[in-house]
């Protein structure tokens, strides 16, 4: 008998994991599934990002070094950055237009708004508090973190992972600029730990509709607990300003990607999307781009037929800086927080949420939540109170799903640009 397809799978899990979780709060099993459900989506992510450094740290280094000189790597690096800091920026764009087109911050009535805030207060306030450390750093700062003082300790987190791929491209130029015999065999251990993870990553994935499931009914449970009508209650008040960020995702993907992938290359849209379509499901259940990674990678390599010395160093970097949706989101948001406080932003203020966005979006961790301390650096930035966060806390779990998804897209997208203005894209035969 044929086997399911992975993203059936993944869907089946999705939809069944939906299922639970409003039959969980309908019966009021909150503390069930966050004791005997939810720990297996936690094990699942764990899973994912224990492997996400070991093949950011391998596949940019064994890429970089297959290069075989930096005039070659400058030439796919600049491209690829151009490119990302280009869509980025269109991203942004797009959701301000959305966002000002359609008003959602106006639709929030006053009862609501003071409700919000009272609800989320403390969780904003947290997030303020991370935020004042970013805010007192130099100009120049950023760049200073980019290189660590001691690369196993940046290699212990996630977070750090700017610093991991500054240090996989570095030593990926050293390794360059040495005689090959004498590089041969520390590029030899990269590729073979990479293998290794790849193949990992394929044991990991047995797990992904259970993952999946367990993921989406704690979602559920998280934002609803064991009254239903906190769903619906909160979905109707934020409902525009939810509405606003689709659609700005959405024209995103059918007019940035899909226009590029049209212009730029011969891959047909039914390829790419069936062929990134797992990547784009786990991105929705994990919001973690960073620990999407193993399974973008496999997908780009094997269904899109980008190289391998493509993906990996394309991907990698992808996954640190190309944030589109989460930039597009954080736009939509800070004017939508200002419409709901009643603060209008005039066009300087909303070059300024361009700039500052395309900019925070470089540096946000590729792990879920993070948008949201990037998004007070934001609001700062035009004079809007930080605490208006607490606006969006409680949907903010949802659309981070979103965007994770098309942050993904964007990354596989870019990744068959540069692939195929390598001639280093084999497209698949249907």
């Amino acid at each position: 008998m044929r086997k399911l397809a992975l993203h059936w799978q993944i869907i089946i899990g999705l939809v069944l994991g939906l299922a639970y979780g409003i039959i969980a709060t309908n019966s009021g099993w909150s503390s069930f599934t966050s004791d005997w459900i939810a720990p297996f989506g936690t094990i699942f992510i764990n899973l994912l990002k224990l492997i996400a450094m070991p093949l950011v740290l391998s596949s940019l280094i064994t890429g970089v070094a297959s290069l075989s000189d930096v005039k070659k790597l400058s030439r796919i690096g600049g491209k690829t950055i151009a490119i990302y800091i280009g869509t980025t920026a269109v991203a942004v764009t797009l959701g301000l237009v959305s966002v000002n087109t359609l008003r959602p911050g106006d639709k929030v009535p006053s009862a609501m708004k003071e409700k919000l805030q009272m609800t989320y207060e403390k969780d904003a306030s947290k997030k303020a508090g991370t935020v004042q450390q970013v805010k007192d750093r130099g100009p120049l700062q950023p760049m200073v973190d980019i290189i660590p003082s001691n690369f196993f300790f940046s290699a212990s987190s996630n977070r750090n992972m700017l610093q991991v791929v500054f240090m996989a491209i570095f030593i990926g130029i050293g390794l360059i600029q040495i005689p090959k015999d004498k590089g041969k065999p520390i590029q030899n251990f990269f590729e073979s730990l990479n293998d290794v993870v790849i193949k990992l990553v394929d044991i990991i994935m047995i797990m992904a509709p259970f993952g999946v499931f367990a993921l989406i009914a704690q979602t559920i449970n998280k934002v609803a607990g064991d009254d239903p009508a906190e769903i619906l209650e909160l979905l109707g008040a934020l409902g525009y300003y939810m509405v606003a960020v689709v659609i700005g995702l959405l024209v995103h993907v059918a007019i940035t990607y899909s226009g590029l992938l049209k212009l730029m290359t011969k891959m047909p849209f039914e390829t790419f999307y069936r062929g990134i379509a797992p990547a784009q499901l786990l991105a929705f259940s994990t919001s973690s781009s960073g620990a999407t990674l193993p399974v973008t990678m496999e997908r780009c390599e094997e269904e899109l037929g980008v190289s391998e010395e493509v993906s990996s160093f394309v991907l990698p970097l992808g996954a640190t800086i190309n944030m589109d949706g989460t930039a597009l989101y954080q736009a939509v948001a800070a004017v939508f927080i200002a419409q709901a406080l009643n603060m209008p932003l005039d066009l300087g203020a909303q070059l300024t949420i361009v700039l500052t966005t395309v900019l925070a979006s470089i540096g946000t961790a590729a792990v879920p939540g993070a948008g949201i301390v990037m998004l007070v650096i934001i609001l700062e930035a035009v004079g809007v109170p930080s605490a208006g966060i607490a606006l969006i806390l409680g949907v903010d779990r949802i659309l981070d799903m979103i965007r994770t998804t098309i942050n993904v897209t964007g990354d596989a997208t870019v990744a068959v640009i540069i692939a195929d203005s390598e001639n280093q894209l084999n497209i698949p035969m249907k």
